[in-house]
């Protein structure tokens, strides 16, 4: 009997073709509807393997569902919203895909947005398809700049690196917080000063968020963290919504201590603070940092990738919780 994978959101044909030379496969075609718990249940009910995106919320009870599921197979780096604990105890293998896919593409939105809220240029799209277009040298859009500007990166690992490397094309100066430093060598070569926290915070022209979100690191941006800022900062987060205090940043910008903030990700998606979508001063947009087409198609066949290992009794080679082959 063929394995049964569901997979919760159209994935590129290539790697979809793959899964249904091996597998039946059940495919949501929708993609702006997320699965919802009962629909994850039933999912889990029925198929042996559950392919899931970022943005699906996989429990204890989805997971214990099914007694003969297999596996979860995920197209994340970091499965925060799997309980891989509850996966653990049933000896369930949770695979994710490696960090370093992502790098150029979250690194490229980020520097968008980073450009795109100080340069005002969604505000700018927005004049002109309401029927306005102020004169050429009006003030009306007048934005900041970028180039010479100080870029503080929270975090350097392989994204804020990348960060490191645009902002460098911009003659920015780079200062960076990161629990582990660079070596001397790294720093040269990226053109980086490592600064404490509060410092950055303190610095810094554009605070870029690069970290991984954990328990530790949930609100690492907090009302504290914000008050230490310049009135002419702004704060960009492509990294994940749970480690900005959202409230705190709504706050913080309607009381103009901030400047803005250009936003890829919300502490409480899909739904951001509906105080974020009614401020010209910050730019948004749906947690699209991996969205482009090459990138998710190998995202997607690297899901398949392990799939196959599983299906053929192998250690998948991108194995979560790998502690349930000791």
């Amino acid at each position: 009997m063929r394995p049964r994978v569901y997979v919760t959101q159209p994935i590129a044909p290539s790697a979809l073709n793959r899964l249904q030379a091996l597998a039946d496969v059940t495919l949501n075609p929708d993609p702006l509807h997320i699965a919802s718990k009962d629909e994850l249940l039933s999912a889990a009910r029925g198929h042996d393997i559950i392919f899931c995106l970022l943005h699906d919320k996989l429990d204890a009870q989805v997971i214990n569902a099914n007694p003969k599921l297999k596996a979860i197979a995920s197209m994340t780096i970091t499965p925060a919203d799997i309980d891989t604990q509850a996966a653990s105890a049933r000896k369930l293998p949770v695979t994710v895909i490696p960090a370093l896919l992502l790098n150029d593409a979250t690194a490229d939105l980020a520097f968008a947005l980073l450009l795109a809220t100080v340069r005002r240029v969604a505000e700018g799209d927005r004049v002109m398809r309401g029927g306005v277009f102020p004169g050429s040298q009006s003030n009306y859009v007048e934005g900041g700049t970028v180039s010479r500007k100080t870029i503080g990166l929270l975090g350097v690992g392989g994204v804020g690196t990348a960060m490191a490397q645009r902002a460098r094309g911009f003659a920015m100066k780079i200062i960076y917080y990161d629990p582990r430093r660079l070596s001397p060598e790294q720093e040269r070569e990226l053109g980086a000063t490592w600064v404490p926290f509060e410092q950055l915070f303190r610095d810094a022209d554009f605070v870029s968020i690069h970290v991984n979100l954990n328990p530790q690191t949930r609100h690492v941006v907090d009302a504290q963290a914000l008050a230490l800022m310049k009135p002419s900062a702004y704060l960009i987060n492509s990294a994940r919504g749970p480690l900005v205090d959202e409230l705190a940043l709504v706050q913080a910008l309607k009381e103009k201590r901030i400047a803005g903030a250009g936003l890829d990700v919300f502490e409480h998606e899909p739904k951001p603070h509906p105080e974020l979508l009614k401020m010209n001063n910050v730019v948004c947009t749906p947690h699209m940092g991996s969205a482009v087409r090459e990138l998710r198609e190998a995202m997607a066949n690297v899901v398949v990738d392990n799939i196959v290992a599983i299906i053929e009794g192998r250690r998948p080679p991108n194995c979560w919780n790998a502690e349930i082959y000791g």
